[in-house]
């Protein structure tokens, strides 16, 4: 395990700088680190996860799935993200989570959450705060499910994914990879996998976007953003855990 005083994601300006002691405690919290392989579950859905962890490398998603199988994908996970934290307050588990690409990932034990809350607890708010920050993003799905029509919703989420990856430096010469396909979409957006394909073929022949082998390039990022209603202030430093 690398130490987290020479972790590559804090040398991102995505993420906050964490003082000595900070890392410390960071480093004492944490328990090992773990490689899940494309479509391997990080968290199950049915059962109850011993670990919290903040995603190093790769995509993956959270998600909940109903009795005939039918999914609904919650939020999709960048590099940085903090991973399980919602099963700490709730009863019973809330949902799963998913690699779509290989990933990596920096594990905690649950257990000594609270120890890290007590010994620092300006981590505690910390994690506090990326709590709140993933409560903002699922109300914007929320209200993307529940007024924006399809070509919104694919435009809205084509560029929210883009600029989160820009962000953490997976954007090259204005390409990102983006290994979802047209089910993922669906699942996210609440949209059947017809009208799903039909929507993203209709934005790209206006030329706002490209799709092309997995990689994702915004041609008019501006008609896009009008398009989806999205204009989010410059994204924000956020701490890393």
């Amino acid at each position: 395990m690398n130490p987290c005083d020479d972790c590559a994601l804090r040398r991102l300006e995505a993420f906050l700088p964490a003082s000595p002691e900070e890392l410390k405690t960071i480093q004492s919290f944490r328990v090992g680190a773990r490689r899940v392989e494309a479509g391997g579950s990080i968290i199950e859905e049915h059962r109850p996860s011993t670990q919290l962890f903040t995603l190093y490398s790769g995509w993956a998603f959270r998600y909940k799935t109903l009795t005939d199988g039918r999914r609904q994908i919650l939020s999709f996970l960048l590099p940085g993200d903090f991973i399980g934290l919602q099963d700490e307050f709730a009863e019973g588990q809330t949902h799963g989570v998913e690699a779509v690409t290989d990933v990596s990932l920096c594990a905690f034990s649950r257990d000594r959450l609270w120890p890290l809350f007590h010994a620092q607890p300006k981590l505690g708010y910390d994690i506090t705060w990326l709590a709140a920050r993933e409560e903002k993003m699922v109300d914007d799905n929320l209200v993307t499910a529940g007024r924006r029509n399809a070509g919104e919703r694919v435009a809205m989420l084509l560029m929210h994914l883009y600029r989160r990856a820009d962000r953490v430096g997976m954007v090259r010469d204005g390409w990102v990879e983006f290994p979802f396909n047209q089910q993922h979409i669906a699942d996210a957006l609440g949209l059947s996998l017809v009208h799903t394909n039909k929507t993203l073929r209709r934005l790209q022949r206006l030329g706002l976007h490209k799709l092309d082998a997995g990689w994702l390039r915004i041609l008019e990022p501006h008609a896009l953003e009008e398009l989806g209603d999205y204009f989010e202030r410059p994204l924000r430093p956020v701490p890393l855990i």
